[in-house]
């Protein structure tokens, strides 16, 4: 496959006005994409959402000149989760969704991915086609004057999510009682998730649902839930739900204050679904990075558990293409495929709460279901992207690799890849020891370091 110069793991992401997130290459990749998806004799529709960032404005009005100029309508939804887009391009049969927004990274950073018709990100042949189209010739894309597309927003947008998410929860059922502190990581959701919740009974205490376009998940949100936990056992609530600054993933924590991650929500929905009968491939799709403990859970609870490389993406075409319907991330992007074609936060949320209120008993007795087998993980930032593949392949390293998979055995595991989001190269370790493996991280990383500063100096 051709090398990608845009695309990571999860699109195109970058810091905001600078190469690759520049006003010039979103505007190229409206064209690009716009001219590869008009498709039939009918008028063409995209539809764009994004976060709270400050940088949203500028790539937003970029992508509409782009879409326009070839002749694609526009439909702008405003801040709005990552799901919620995914969900209107299907229901709405638009031609194209586009989502604005860097997830979890913060305001600095921005990024803009694809939704194809059907609700699915686009194959990796796809973005590497649209990719073509941006560093070549786009003049012959561009529409005659009297069909050039129109722009504008759409007025309904949260509250056709809001219904959509609410239908999602056991119909019946109710959350009145329970208490849950809610941070929605000044993001998108933070219109959308406390009404859900307010609607479907519950008593809400929210974080994070004051945006001012810097503000995004800084020291908030599912990749920083220290705020979320402290505040549960503050206000003696049941349950703190984290989203992300997209909210297509999602942390919670007990009644305790303590965290409970994607691999646990995972295990708990698979219970729930084998039970219900609706468990598709009595399995779950997970990738490389989730826990050993997850995966003794499901073989010894009798469900099938398939690994794909790291990406939400990839393990979403592992469940279309092997017929399961249920799959995630440790890092808590959690794909119900009864629900959702993407990772929905808020939708995962409701599956977790539901369990909570059937089984009525403490969150710290519903949710930890398998004792998770020490991990850790160590990143190495580098100058610079390309340096990855030299570093991982240089003697040093690879003597540092195979020494530390020896030792392991069959008692843990070694991962260990270049970031698809930013510069950094990801080790991940796993063994019953925690020392242990600490101390092979390290080893690891001061290799890796050394031969990173080789290859920087001769740049």
């Amino acid at each position: 496959m051709a090398v990608r110069k845009l695309f990571g793991t999860d699109g195109v992401r970058g810091k905001a006005n600078q190469d690759p997130m520049t006003a010039e290459i979103a505007l190229r990749l409206g064209i690009a994409a716009g001219s590869l998806f008009k498709r039939g004799e009918h008028r063409r529709q995209v539809v764009i959402g994004k976060d709270t960032r400050l940088s949203g404005y500028m790539i937003e009005m970029a992508l509409v000149a782009g879409f326009t100029a070839v002749g694609m309508d526009v439909l702008l939804l405003g801040p709005l989760p990552t799901p919620a887009v995914a969900m209107l391009t299907r229901s709405m049969r638009a031609d194209l969704g586009v989502v604005i927004s860097a997830s979890h990274n913060p305001y600095e950073d921005n990024g803009i991915k694809f939704f194809g018709p059907d609700g699915y990100k686009l194959s990796d042949e796809m973005e590497l086609e649209i990719e073509e189209r941006v560093f070549g010739d786009t003049k012959d894309c561009l529409a005659p004057s009297s069909q050039i597309g129109q722009a504008k927003r759409l007025d309904d947008a949260i509250g056709r999510y809001i219904e959509y998410v609410k239908n999602t929860f056991p119909r019946g059922k109710r959350l009145d009682g329970l208490k849950i502190v809610l941070d929605c990581a000044n993001g998108a959701s933070y219109r959308v998730a406390p009404t859900v919740l307010y609607e479907l009974g519950a008593e809400v205490i929210t974080i994070g649902v004051d945006p001012d376009g810097r503000n995004i998940n800084d020291n908030c949100g599912a990749v920083h839930t220290d705020q979320m936990c402290a505040k549960v056992v503050e206000v003696g609530a049941d349950i703190g739900i984290a989203l992300d600054g997209d909210a297509d993933r999602l942390i919670v924590c007990d009644e305790k204050g303590q965290v409970i991650d994607g691999d646990q929500i995972l295990a708990l929905v698979s219970r729930e679904w084998k039970e219900a009968g609706i468990l598709k491939g009595n399995g779950v799709v997970t990738t490389v990075m989730s826990n050993l403990g997850l995966e003794r859970y499901l073989k010894a609870n009798g469900m099938n558990h398939i690994r794909t490389q790291v990406g939400d993406r990839y393990v979403v075409e592992k469940m279309r293409a092997d017929g399961y319907n249920l799959g995630g991330e440790q890092s808590g992007h959690l794909i119900l495929g009864e629900h959702s074609t993407t990772g929905d936060g808020l939708v995962a949320a409701l599956q977790v709460c539901a369990a909570v209120v059937k089984e009525r008993k403490a969150v710290s007795q519903v949710m930890h279901l398998f004792e998770p087998v020490p991990q850790l993980l160590k990143n190495v930032r580098l100058s610079d992207r390309a340096l990855a593949k030299a570093a991982l392949n240089s003697e040093p390293v690879k003597i540092a690799i195979d020494k530390t998979e020896r030792a392991l055995g069959d008692n843990g595991r070694l991962l260990i890849r270049p970031s698809g989001t930013e510069p950094l190269i990801r080790i991940m370790l796993e063994g019953e020891d925690r020392e242990q493996i600490a101390a092979m991280a390290d080893e690891i990383a001061e290799a890796l370091i050394g031969e990173v500063k080789a290859l920087e100096a001769h740049l």
